[in-house]
């Protein structure tokens, strides 16, 4: 009776060892189609920021600059470690494609990751080179412009990811990621139309 109440409770014990094994996610899921696509949208946001330092002369620009820079450096290294604990190649894949019929929404045909993709809301290398080529308030307006359209594109993608990703830690990042930029679209919009600019068209 002993060794059956013993082997019971070991049986209870693996199970219960199991469920707190964390998931790997396939490659295909929406977990790591979200840190693989978000962590390459987020490094293109730190770009844009990192060169407000240089060609702005406005605290209130260099100051949202430097949350975001700080904040998508940090969150785009969570998701990249994620990928290499997963066992998932940082570079590759269908770009969107974990967002299913969502994400088709989006002019994506015969893009990857891989290519350098643009997803929903990024600079094209145009805009970008249009952005390093100012300074001061027309700086300004367009690194506004830009960042504003850039943060509404990954907005759709975080907020798709809250909802459908598997693991708590990517939904509860994908969670801030949502929050925090609809917050940063609303303070870059009023900041953009003190400047006497106007937004882009929403990606």
């Amino acid at each position: 009776m002993g060794l059956m109440l013993i082997g019971g409770g070991l049986a209870v014990a693996v199970a219960v060892a199991v469920d707190r094994v964390p998931v790997t996610p396939a490659a295909d899921s929406v977990d790591a189609g979200f840190a693989l696509d978000m962590s390459v949208h987020h490094l293109q946001g730190v770009e844009m920021a990192n060169l407000v330092a240089e060609r702005s002369d406005d605290p209130e620009v260099e100051s949202i600059a430097f949350d975001i820079s700080a904040t998508q450096t940090n969150q785009a290294g969570r998701m990249q470690g994620w990928l290499a604990l997963w066992g998932i190649p940082l570079s590759g894949g269908d770009t969107m494609a974990w967002m299913g019929d969502a994400g088709h929404g989006h002019d994506m045909a015969g893009m990857d990751a891989a290519s350098g993709a643009l997803m929903p809301g990024m600079a094209t290398e145009d805009e970008l080179a249009n952005l390093r080529g100012l300074t001061g308030t027309a700086f300004d307006v367009e690194f506004l412009r830009l960042m504003i359209r850039h943060h509404q594109g990954g907005f759709d993608m975080a907020q798709y990811a809250a909802e459908h990703a598997e693991l708590q830690a990517v939904r509860d990042l994908a969670q801030s990621i949502e929050d925090s930029q609809s917050y940063e679209v609303s303070t870059m919009t009023d900041m953009l139309t003190a400047r006497g600019g106007t937004p882009l068209p929403a990606p």
